[in-house]
């Protein structure tokens, strides 16, 4: 999956439990292109979601209720097909310890909230070029 491919046709997850959120998240795609997107009010939710369909992308919350986004990132990492899809995590955190632990955890980009559409057309490109790359690497 490239960045260059349709937006139309790319599926997005998007993971918030503030329904607000999940809404500006989803009118920031729409304004960047993407129309298929499906949303998440929780990590477990996000999880189930990516058991009954394959996924170009993923933005996720960090913190949640129940499953944590990075729990959902780890999840999606070993899934067969899941190490590369672009995952981007979404946070208000912004403290080195999160973001280590997240690269550690394989994420394509983090974008800390609350973030601009140019802000995240730039780590959703980002974020595209890592998963492509880790997409490529040995397992």
């Amino acid at each position: 999956m490239s960045v260059e491919k349709d937006k139309k046709q790319m599926s997005v997850l998007v993971v918030d439990d503030f329904q607000t959120v999940r809404e500006m998240m989803k009118g920031c795609l729409r304004q960047l292109g993407y129309q298929d997107i499906t949303l998440a009010c929780d990590g477990a939710e996000a999880i189930e979601q990516i058991k009954g369909k394959q996924f170009d992308l993923i933005l996720c919350d960090w913190h949640m209720p129940k499953v944590l986004g990075i729990d959902v990132l780890r999840a999606v990492r070993k899934s067969p097909t899941g190490k590369g899809i672009p995952f981007i995590l979404a946070t208000s955190e912004s403290e080195q310890g999160c973001v280590l632990q997240a690269v550690d955890a394989g994420v394509s980009n983090y974008i800390i909230k609350p973030f601009t559409v140019d802000t995240l057309k730039a780590k959703i490109e980002s974020a595209f070029k890592k998963a492509k790359a880790m997409a490529s690497m040995p397992s």
